[in-house]
């Protein structure tokens, strides 16, 4: 998937061997797209212009050369307004009141502050109440697994962090920080997250490798009170589930009837077919390179062992080709290019398809659509985009209202259910199964679905106001 963005020009254009239609002209043939110019320095001989234009990222290197080439022309700078954006970073710390005089200074530190503190001490659960943790989030990543970049290390992912921090405070007032942490030794991150975890509310994991990032998630959320969530698993699961629910209502087929094929089952396949199962899904197929997984068959991955436990896993033998007969489910969370027409013509009648390779689906949207009847990918550019936004802010805003110990498959499958009901009977049709990722009804109805679900399941620290009659009937 070509990625557009912006990038402004300064040049210096001599009058007398150019002329700016003819410039415009080159870009044009270059794949470039002059969509605004201002006049920086004029004059007769030479005029100074910044030229804004609009590049994929592949025309983007030709739009340079042309312009570097084209004679009369000098180019002074290029800015790129996406690295712009990132200047000094996305994100910044704001008090939440000014210090104007030495009463404020004695009560917002010393020697006031030590009265909070103590107060703590006798009371650790205040920390709550009187401190950040009340509403703060970590976004904890190793670099290890950057979607689309792969191993790209800590310092390299402080970009993506910080972007999911301002996510979680547009969508859900959730304050969030990013820890990108430089080990990818898994005890030595867990120990550094553990160290920390006293100022944080929450723990958002992001971007760190399989298999590590279960045995990470799992640690973590035994050792630690807080909730330990891995976006790039569960957050992804849960979106898939809430898409799928209403793809099923418009073909009308019912979750327990279904053949459902997952694959590329790593660390967000894996959470999706136990989402999937956890729904009621009674025919699961899922499959890796190797193959479809067997069941009751020794894996040496903890993953696929645990789904070859599972008795709603198919047995399937041969390759993909073979598990796609009377599919009427496929959910890729693979690579670019692993399926085909003929795959889709094996599936049941009225196929639902969800490609999500990032950044290439499974199979070109434009030559699958003739021939399934749903289609969800992850991409933006297409009706129903898979996208775990839709999820995590909601969650967190959920689990740190109620104070909650973990998000638990409770939570996880109200969150879902929450999701697909933004989308009203009147509303949901083939291209709309999922809502847009900026509804702001959806982290709203995410928070109050995972506080309920918080509630039912005994994990709620704390029962919001608007929730506690309900709590007190339920009792």
């Amino acid at each position: 998937m070509a990625i557009n963005t912006s990038i402004i020009l300064r040049i210096e254009m001599d009058h007398a061997s150019s002329t700016f239609g003819e410039f415009v002209t080159i870009i044009n043939r270059a794949g470039g797209d002059v969509v605004a110019v201002d006049v920086i320095s004029p004059g007769k001989e030479k005029t100074v212009r910044d030229v804004t234009v609009n590049v994929s990222d592949s025309s983007y290197p030709r739009v340079l050369e042309a312009v570097e080439r084209y004679p009369g022309i000098r180019l002074i700078n290029v800015s790129d307004r996406t690295f712009l954006v990132h200047l000094g970073g996305k994100i910044s710390i704001a008090a939440k009141m000014p210090i104007k005089n030495r009463d404020d200074l004695s009560r917002v530190y010393t020697p006031g502050v030590a009265r909070v503190c103590q107060a703590i001490v006798e009371n650790p659960a205040k920390a709550f109440s009187l401190t950040i943790k009340r509403n703060t989030v970590a976004v904890v990543s190793d670099g290890s697994a950057v979607l689309g970049l792969g191993n790209i290390g800590a310092t390299a992912a402080i970009p993506v962090m910080e972007g999911k921090a301002m996510l979680f405070k547009q969508l859900a007032d959730v304050d969030a920080f990013p820890l990108c942490l430089d080990t990818q030794d898994t005890e030595e991150l867990i120990r550094a997250v553990k160290q920390l975890a006293p100022v944080f509310g929450g723990i958002n994991l992001e971007d760190i490798s399989a298999p590590r990032c279960f045995e990470i998630e799992r640690r973590l959320s035994e050792e630690l009170d807080i909730p330990v969530f891995h976006d790039d698993q569960h957050g992804t699961a849960v979106v898939v589930l809430a898409g799928l629910l209403n793809a099923l209502k418009v073909v009308g087929k019912r979750i327990e009837e279904v053949k459902v094929v997952v694959n590329g089952i790593g660390s967000a396949g894996f959470a999706c077919c136990k989402m999937l199962l956890a729904a009621g899904v009674q025919r699961l197929v899922a499959v890796d390179r190797e193959g479809p997984l067997r069941p009751y068959t020794a894996y040496g991955n903890p993953a696929w062992q645990w789904l070859a436990k599972q008795p709603q896993l198919c047995s399937e033998e041969g390759e993909l080709l073979d598990a796609m007969r009377a599919a009427d489910v496929f959910i890729g969370v693979s690579r670019a290019g692993v399926l085909t027409v003929e795959h889709l013509k094996q599936m049941a009648a009225d196929p639902i398809v969800f490609a999500m390779a990032n950044p290439e689906p499974e199979i070109d949207p434009e030559l699958a659509a003739p021939h399934v009847r749903v289609l969800a990918t992850g991409r933006s550019d297409y009706p129903n985009q898979i996208n775990n936004v839709l999820c995590f802010p909601g969650i967190f805003r959920g689990a740190l209202d109620c104070r909650a110990t973990c998000i638990n498959d409770d939570m996880k499958l109200a969150a879902a259910m929450a999701i697909a009901s933004v989308v009203t009977a009147n509303e949901r049709n083939e291209q709309y199964i999922i809502p847009s990722l900026f509804n702001e009804n959806v982290a709203l109805k995410v928070r109050d679905a995972v506080i309920e679900a918080a509630i039912r399941s005994s994990v709620a620290r704390r029962i919001p106001p608007e929730f506690r009659v309900e709590s007190q009937s339920l009792a």
